[in-house]
């Protein structure tokens, strides 16, 4: 069959169902068609995600995207992971109502590199492809001009973000007016077929499409994806509003955080994280152990995640203590509880007494009645304090 036949003809059904399959979770995939088309033509794809380190670590919500790269890679396609080490010294406007603060070239450098080593525990190292912008973006002035002269300020004020900041006669610096052509250029660099990021991220992938077609190249197309809320369900996950779960956390730390995310939110978690949907038939507690059992596995190993769980039945539902207990010091001998509860715990003295009364302080297990205050210090020594159901410290006794 000839070229022309099978273009007139449409995709196969077999780059049909691909597409379909890795545009699952996807809340657009622009121009419609166009992936599947692009699958038809029987050669890998360049799949290119940007990212610009002005942070160290990942979280799951990051996690989102970089398991859409591991279908794409498990399909046979080819991801190049582009680090902005240069455009992150612009600074991506998209969601911002304020220039962002400009970073030390040290600090990008260290951020690329933990987060490569933390990207590579969701991506194949084999089928990426990584590359810094700096290689084609530290240019001359001359070619700079070229690349200036190829967009126009109208264009580049179409996005939401400049627009509703020239609403409210906020400032728009020049810089981050070059934020969206210098990461389009990218997709030229690289002759990118597929862009990916999260729905704040559309303006700059459909930019890239732009400066390809400016350099006469195919345009990419492009593919937006969710964005996962933080634990609190409702802002996007993010360490600056400290509702994120960092997929370097420890083992407990991660299963206790994922056990307090809102029933309302499950199911987003379940299908941008696992691509499935909750158990059937399972209530929102045993889905949320689920779910923690399945990624503390993943980003550390199923021993601990079955020490993750039992960390958090003994000190959630026995209400016992940690197997380890952080010490701490006192010399005081009788020891007056609440200061000793002050200095244990960072709390003032009368929240102290008013946890004793209240029934909120416990030593080894048992609630201490509100009488008396004040104990000798050997027989405190040793034993483990509570204060709540979530703070402990083991006493000692010092000189």
């Amino acid at each position: 069959m000839s070229n022309v036949t099978q273009e007139l003809a449409g995709p196969s059904q077999e780059a049909l169902s691909q597409a379909a399959a890795l545009t699952r979770s996807a809340v657009e995939a622009l121009p419609e068609g166009l992936l599947a088309a692009q699958i038809d033509r029987g050669k890998p794809l360049r799949i290119k995600l940007g990212i610009d380190p002005t942070a160290p670590d990942i979280h799951l919500g990051h996690t989102v995207v970089l398991n859409k790269l591991r279908e794409f890679q498990e399909a046979g396609h080819q991801v190049v992971l582009i680090i902005g080490d240069f455009t992150a010294r612009v600074g991506d406007p998209s969601g911002r109502s304020d220039q962002r603060p400009m970073l030390d070239p040290a600090a990008i450098d260290a951020n690329a590199r933990t987060f490569m080593e933390q990207a590579f525990k969701v991506l194949d190292r084999d089928r990426t492809e990584v590359r810094y912008n700096s290689e084609w973006l530290r240019m001359e002035s001359d070619q700079l001009f070229a690349l200036m002269a190829r967009a126009t300020v109208a264009r580049l004020l179409e996005r939401d973000d400049f627009t509703k900041r020239m609403a409210a006669s906020e400032p728009i610096s020049a810089l981050e007016l070059m934020y969206p052509l210098l990461q389009g250029y990218d997709s030229v660099a690289i002759e990118a077929d597929v862009e990916i990021g999260g729905t704040d991220q559309k303006f700059n992938l459909l930019f890239g499409r732009d400066m390809q077609s400016a350099f006469d190249q195919p345009q990419q197309s492009i593919m937006t994806l969710p964005i996962l809320a933080g634990i609190d369900g409702v802002k996007k996950m993010s360490k600056s509003t400290g509702n994120y779960i960092g997929v370097t956390d420890p083992p407990e730390e991660m299963f206790g955080k994922i056990m307090r995310i809102p029933d309302a939110n499950l199911e987003e978690y379940w299908q941008l994280l696992l691509s499935e949907d909750p158990p059937a038939g399972e209530g929102p507690n045993e889905a949320k152990r689920e779910l923690g059992r399945r990624l503390v596995a993943r980003f550390h190993d199923d021993e601990a995640a079955v020490a993750a769980e039992e960390h958090f039945n003994r000190l959630f539902v026995r209400h016992e203590a940690p197997d380890e207990v952080e010490e701490f010091s006192f010399g005081e001998d009788p020891a007056h509880l609440p200061a000793l509860i002050a200095g244990a715990f960072g709390v003032s003295r009368s929240e102290g007494r008013r946890a004793i009364t209240q029934g909120g302080v416990k030593l080894d297990g048992e609630a201490l009645p509100p009488e008396p205050l004040d104990y000798p210090a050997a027989e405190l020594d040793g034993r483990v304090i509570q204060l709540g159901k979530r703070r402990f410290k083991r006493l000692v006794k010092g000189a």
